[in-house]
């Protein structure tokens, strides 16, 4: 039984990127679109976006401190 493989670790970092560039993505779309003055549900939506991204990146680095 000493042979055993270690546990699988998760993709935690990959995920922490992922979600910090959705977050500078949503973040520049927002802008853009406020300063192109496109319809404010434009504006809206992509800043939306950009707080689902931010909340992900929050949980996923809480969850990565805690697996440490």
């Amino acid at each position: 039984m000493a042979n055993q493989p270690p546990p699988p670790r998760s993709a935690l970092t990959l995920r922490i990127v992922l979600a910090s560039f959705g977050l500078c993505l949503w973040i520049a779309a927002a802008i853009l679109a406020a300063v192109l003055e496109l319809p404010g549900g434009w504006v809206i939506a992509f800043g939306v976006l950009a707080a689902v991204a931010l909340v992900d990146l929050v949980v996923v680095a809480r969850r990565k401190l805690a697996e440490k």
